[in-house]
C-alpha cells in the first residue's frame, strides 16, 4: 500500500472514531441533559402528549390541564392566577416551568419521576393514558384570600406558618402576576407577554416571600437581640438600661434616636419588656453594644439566618452583617445598617418563639398522589432547630403580648384572644419607610404565626407605622385561620 492511500485510510478511520465516540456520547453521556435542556422541541412536545398532575389546595386546583385540539394535547390553566401564583410559579412551552411548585415538582407533575416509574410500565401494559401526579399543597385558603385581600393594592408579602408543625398556611406577594398569559399556547402572544412581564415595574414574578431584594426586619429583630440577652443569663424581662430620647453612640457623631424624641422610661430608663412593648430604639441600641456582636449574631443564626431554607422553592438566607463597630452594631441591633431578612425567616423567628423554642421546618407540600389517588410521597413534619429555650419563648411570648395589648401592635389584636406581636418600621431611603408586623395567635395554643411586610408603607418619622398598617393584614390572617 503506497503512502497518499495509507494516509487516507488513517484519516477515514480517525473520522469513524470520531463519529463513534461522539455518538457514544450523545446517546449515554449527554442523553439525560439533552432531553432535559431548554427549548428541546421534541421533549417538550412529548411532556404536552400526557395530562400534567394537578396542583390542589384541599380539593381545589390551582393549576390544573384541559385537553386541546392542537399539536399541545393538554392545556395548562390557573383558575386563580393571581392569588396562587407566587406558590404554583408557572408552566410554559416557550419557557419552561418556573418559579414554583411547577418547577419544584415538575417531574411528579409531569409524571417522569422515577417514583412512577412502575406506574408508568402499568399504564402501558393496560393501555391507560399516562398521566402525572397531583401535589397537595398546606395553604389555607381563607388565610391565603385573607392575606390577599388585606394587603390590597400595596406592594410587599404576607407568610403564615402553623407553629407546631412548619406548614405554610399562606403565601402572598404583591404585585402578582397571571401565570396563564406564559400558559398559552399562542407561542407569539406567550413571547409578547414574557416582555413585558420581565420589564414589568416592581418584579411582579418574584415571590417577595423568600426571594428577591431582601428587607431590612427594623424592630421586628428586637426579637432576635431579646432573645440573645435572655439567653445570656445575664438578662431578664426586668433588667433595666438607659433609654434616653437619643443615645449618643460612640467613634460617631450621629446619635441613635427614639423616633417620638421621647425617653423611654422615667429617668431615662427603661426596662425589656416596657422597651419592647413601645419599640425602644435607645434601649435595644444600648443592649446590642453591651451584648457584644457575637451572641446577637450566633443567636440570629440559630434562627435561620445565613442558612439555606427550601420550602421547597429555595429561600434567599437572611443575613446580619460580618464585622461591625459599635455604633454599626448598635444600629443593627433594632435590625438596620446591613440586617436583612425574608419575610420567611421572620415568620419563623416568631414561630419558634411561639412553638417553645422549637423551630420547625416551613414546608409547602403536604401530599404527593398518582392518578387513583394513592400517596407517593408526603412530608412529615421536622425540626430544623432549636434557638431558645422554653424558659425564654416563654418571656419572649409575654413581651410580645404587650406590644399587642398595650404597645404599637394595638391592631393586631383579636377580641377575646390573647395575641402576641412585634412591630417593625425599616428605614428605605429618602424619608421611606418598610413597615412589618410579625406575632401569632392564640398567644396561649399558638395555631398560626405570620409575617407582613409593606414597601414604603411608612416613613422614619412615624414608628407607629408598622402597627397603623401591617398589623391590620396579621389580624384578618390571624382570624381566618384561628375563626375556623
Amino acid at each position: 500500500m503506497n503512502s497518499p492511500i495509507r494516509r487516507i485510510g488513517v484519516v477515514a478511520a480517525a473520522m469513524f472514531l470520531s463519529l463513534l465516540l461522539a455518538s457514544t456520547m450523545i446517546q449515554f453521556v449527554q442523553a439525560e441533559e439533552l432531553n432535559t435542556a431548554d427549548g428541546n422541541r421534541r421533549t417538550l412536545l412529548d411532556s404536552y402528549s400526557r395530562e400534567r398532575g394537578s396542583i390542589l389546595v384541599g380539593s381545589t386546583p390551582v393549576a390544573q390541564s384541559s385537553p386541546t385540539e392542537d399539536d399541545l394535547q393538554w392545556q395548562r390553566s390557573y383558575p386563580q392566577a393571581k392569588l396562587y401564583a407566587p406558590v404554583t410559579g408557572y408552566y410554559s412551552f416557550t419557557y419552561g416551568s418556573g418559579n414554583g411548585i411547577e418547577d419544584n415538582y415538575d417531574s411528579m407533575l409531569s409524571g417522569t419521576a422515577d417514583a412512577l416509574f412502575y406506574r408508568r410500565i402499568g399504564d402501558v401494559l393496560t393501555g391507560k393514558p399516562p398521566q402525572g401526579a397531583s401535589v397537595e399543597l398546606t395553604i389555607d385558603p381563607a388565610a391565603q384570600k385573607a392575606a390577599y385581600d388585606a394587603l390590597g393594592n400595596q406592594r410587599g408579602a404576607v407568610i403564615a406558618l402553623d407553629p407546631k408543625t412548619g406548614a405554610i398556611l399562606a403565601m402572598v406577594s404583591k404585585p402578582s402576576y397571571d401565570p396563564n398569559l406564559l400558559a398559552s399556547h399562542d407561542l407569539r402572544a406567550v413571547s409578547r407577554n414574557w416582555e413585558q412581564l420581565s420589564k414589568a415595574p416592581n418584579d411582579p414574578m418574584i415571590n417577595r416571600t423568600i426571594r428577591g431584594d431582601l428587607y431590612p426586619p427594623g424592630s421586628t429583630f428586637k426579637l432576635v437581640t431579646a432573645a440573645a440577652a435572655l439567653e445570656s443569663g445575664q438578662y431578664t424581662p426586668q433588667s433595666e438600661l438607659p433609654a434616653p430620647a437619643s443615645l449618643d453612640l460612640p467613634q460617631t457623631s450621629v446619635d441613635l434616636p427614639n423616633v417620638d424624641g421621647q425617653p423611654c422610661g422615667p429617668g431615662n430608663k427603661a426596662d425589656m419588656a416596657r422597651a419592647l412593648e413601645i419599640s425602644c430604639n435607645t434601649y435595644f441600641g444600648k443592649l446590642g453594644m453591651d451584648l457584644g456582636q457575637q451572641p446577637i449574631r450566633e443567636q440570629a443564626a440559630k434562627f435561620g439566618y445565613g442558612k439555606p431554607i427550601n420550602v421547597p422553592m429555595r429561600a434567599t438566607p437572611s443575613t446580619f452583617p460580618p464585622s461591625l463597630n459599635q455604633p454599626q452594631l448598635a444600629q443593627s441591633a433594632i435590625g438596620q445598617f446591613d440586617v436583612r431578612a425574608t419575610p420567611l425567616q421572620v415568620a419563623m423567628t416568631s414561630a419558634a418563639i411561639a412553638n417553645g423554642g422549637r423551630e420547625m421546618n416551613p414546608f409547602l407540600v403536604r401530599n404527593v398522589r398518582d392518578k387513583d389517588l394513592d400517596v407517593i410521597d408526603t412530608t412529615d413534619p421536622s425540626q430544623f432547630a432549636r434557638p431558645i429555650s422554653g424558659t425564654t419563648a416563654s418571656s419572649l411570648t409575654q413581651m410580645m403580648e404587650r406590644v399587642v395589648s398595650n404597645g404599637s401592635g394595638k391592631n393586631a389584636a383579636i377580641p377575646g384572644m390573647r395575641v402576641a406581636g412585634k412591630t417593625g418600621t425599616a428605614q428605605t431611603g429618602q424619608g421611606k419607610a418598610d413597615v412589618w408586623f410579625t406575632g401569632f395567635a392564640p398567644a396561649d395554643n399558638p395555631r398560626v404565626a405570620v409575617a407582613v411586610v409593606v414597601e414604603d408603607g411608612g416613613t422614619m418619622a412615624d414608628e407607629a407605622s408598622g402597627g397603623v398598617v401591617a398589623a391590620p393584614i396579621a389580624r384578618k390572617v390571624m382570624e381566618a385561620v384561628v375563626s375556623q
